[in-house]
C-alpha cells in the first residue's frame, strides 16, 4: 500500500497529507495492498469488458444467422426469383465476388486501423454500415427482378461484415490474457449462437409462422421477411453499442509508431510484413494459408445450410427456422464448453478433431438425401455441433501468435485468407452443383473445401508468441 510522506517536525498536528488515491484508501480500509485492490478491480473491469465484447457478438447473428443463413438467402433462393438450381448458383457466384473484394481490402483496412490507432472507430463505421444494408432488404420484393438487388445486398452485406469482423477479432487480446483467451473467444462464439436462437425465436413467431403476425404483419409480397430484416437491423445496430462504449480505444505504440502510409502504399507495406511473417514466424503463415481453406468450407456449411434444408429435404420457411434455433443451441452449448479444453489442451486438436467431425457429417447428408428430413435433422446438427468450436479455436489459435501491435493487421490476414478468400467454398458449391444438376451436390463441394484445410493444418505447429 502506498503510504503518504511523513509531516515536517514543525508543521502544524493538522498537516494534511498528500492526497489518497481510492485504491489507496480502500487497501486501508480492508487492511491488504494497494496492488490487491488495483488487481480486483482489473479483473471486474475486464469482466465488463468481456461481456460489452460478446454481445457484439449477440448482435451479429441477425446477419450471419438470419440474412447469410436461414432467412434471406432462404428466400432469395426461392421459386419466386427464378428456377430452381439456377438462383441458388447465382447466390454462390455473388458471394464469391465478395469473397475476392475482402481478400484485396480486409488486411490493408486492419493494418491501416492498427497504425491509426483507431480500431474500435473502424469497428463501428463498417458494423452500422451492415445494418443500413441490412435495412434495405426490406425494398427486395420475391420477383426475379428484384433478384439482383438482392443479391448485390448480401454480397455488399458480406464484405463490410467482414471488415468489421477485422477489427472485433483483434480486440480479442484486449478483453482476454494468455491464459483465459479460448474461454473467451469460446464464450463470444456461444454468445453469438444463442443471440442468434433469441433473435430466430422472436421473428419465427413474431411474423414468419402466424398467418397474421406482430403489427399486422402477413406473408404477402413477402412481407413477413422483409420486416424481419428491419427487426435484424435494430437488433444489430443495438447490441454493437456496448463493445463501442465500454472497450477503451487500442493505440499500441509499436503499431502506432509506423505511421500512416498512402493506401497503395499500404500494401507494399504488407508484403514487407508478409515476408518478415514468413522469415520470423513461419508457421504463423501456415496456418493463415491452411485456415483460408477449412474456415471458408465452415462459412460454406452456414452459408447454404438454410438453402440445402429448403430445396433438397422440402423445409419450409418456417421448418427452416426451427431447425435454425436447434442449430444455434447445439452450436453454442459445444463452442462455450469446448473454450475450457481450447486453453487446457491447446486450440489445434479442437480444430482437427472438428474438422474430422464436419467432413463425415457432411458425406452422411450428401449420401443419405434422400432419407427425408431426419437425416437432415440428425446429420445436420451434428455439423453445427463441430462448427462453432472449430471458428473459436481458430481464432485463438491465431491470436496466440500474433505479435503484439499487430492485431488487426494479422487478423485482417485472417479474413484475407479464409472468408476472405471466399470464392472457394461459394465456387466449389456452385460448380457441384452446376455438375451434378441438383443442389444436394454442392455439399460435396463443401465438404471437399473442409477436407483439403485439415489436409494443410495438420504438419504446422504452434508456438505462441509471449506478451
Amino acid at each position: 500500500m502506498t503510504l503518504p510522506p511523513e509531516p515536517p517536525a514543525d508543521a502544524p498536528r493538522n498537516f494534511p497529507p498528500s492526497h489518497l488515491t481510492p485504491a489507496d484508501g480502500a487497501a486501508a480500509t480492508i487492511g491488504v495492498t494497494t496492488e490487491q485492490v488495483e488487481a480486483v478491480s482489473d479483473a471486474g473491469a475486464r469482466k465488463g469488458r468481456i461481456l460489452a465484447w460478446g454481445l457484439w457478438d449477440w448482435g451479429s447473428a441477425a446477419f450471419n444467422a438470419v440474412v447469410t443463413t436461414f432467412v434471406f438467402t432462404v428466400y432469395l433462393t426461392g421459386e419466386s426469383f427464378g428456377p430452381k438450381g439456377t438462383v441458388e448458383a447465382q447466390l454462390g457466384w455473388a458471394l464469391a465476388i465478395a469473397g475476392l473484394l475482402i481478400a484485396l481490402l480486409a488486411p490493408i483496412t486492419g493494418q491501416r486501423s492498427d497504425t491509426s490507432g483507431r480500431r474500435k472507430l473502424w469497428l463501428a463505421v463498417n458494423t452500422y454500415i451492415v445494418v443500413l444494408i441490412t435495412l434495405a432488404m426490406f425494398f427486395v420484393l420475391p420477383a426475379p427482378e428484384y433478384l439482383m438487388l438482392g443479391l448485390f445486398l448480401v454480397a455488399a452485406g458480406n464484405v463490410f461484415f467482414e471488415f468489421a469482423g477485422v477489427n472485433y477479432n483483434a480486440m480479442l487480446v484486449q478483453v482476454s490474457t494468455p491464459r483465459s483467451i479460448g474461454k473467451v473467444s469460446g464464450f463470444g462464439w456461444g454468445m453469438g449462437y444463442v443471440g442468434g436462437i433469441v433473435l430466430l425465436l422472436v421473428v419465427y413467431f413474431g411474423f414468419i409462422q402466424p398467418e397474421v403476425g406482430l403489427f399486422g404483419v402477413t406473408g404477402d409480397d413477402g412481407l413477413d421477411v422483409r420486416v424481419t430484416m428491419l427487426v435484424s437491423a435494430i437488433w444489430f445496430g443495438l447490441f454493437a453499442l456496448p463493445v463501442l462504449l465500454a472497450v477503451p480505444e487500442y493505440r499500441n505504440p509499436a503499431a502506432v509508431d509506423r505511421g500512416k502510409v498512402g493506401f497503395f502504399a499500404s500494401y507494399a507495406r504488407l508484403g514487407r510484413d508478409i515476408k518478415r511473417l514468413w522469415n520470423e514466424q513461419r508457421d504463423t503463415v501456415w496456418f493463415l494459408l491452411a485456415s483460408a481453406v477449412f474456415r471458408d468450407g465452415l462459412a460454406g456449411v452456414f452459408t447454404f445450410g438454410g438453402v440445402l434444408a429448403a430445396s433438397v429435404f422440402g423445409f419450409s420457411a418456417g421448418e427452416v427456422i426451427i431447425f435454425a434455433i436447434a442449430a444455434n443451441v447445439v452450436a453454442g452449448v459445444s463452442t462455450i464448453a469446448v473454450g475450457a479444453l481450447d486453453d487446457r489442451l491447446g486450440a489445434k486438436p479442437v480444430i482437427i478433431t472438428a474438422l474430422i467431425g464436419l467432413v463425415v457429417s457432411g458425406l452422411i447428408v450428401f449420401f443419405l438425401h434422400d432419407g427425408g428430413q431426419i437425416v437432415f435433422w440428425t446429420a445436420g446438427l451434428a455439423l453445427c455441433l463441430f462448427v462453432g468450436p472449430a471458428q473459436s479455436a481458430s481464432r485463438t489459435f491465431l491470436a496466440r501468435l500474433i505479435p503484439a501491435g499487430r492485431e488487426g493487421e494479422v487478423f485482417g490476414l485472417y479474413a484475407t485468407t479464409g472468408r476472405a478468400v471466399s470464392f472457394l467454398a461459394p465456387t466449389a458449391f456452385a460448380l457441384f452443383v452446376t455438375i451434378g444438376g441438383a443442389p444436394y451436390f454442392g455439399i460435396l463441394g463443401i465438404v471437399l473445401v473442409i477436407a483439403l484445410g485439415l489436409a494443410l493444418l495438420i504438419p504446422v505447429k504452434a508456438v505462441p508468441v509471449r506478451r
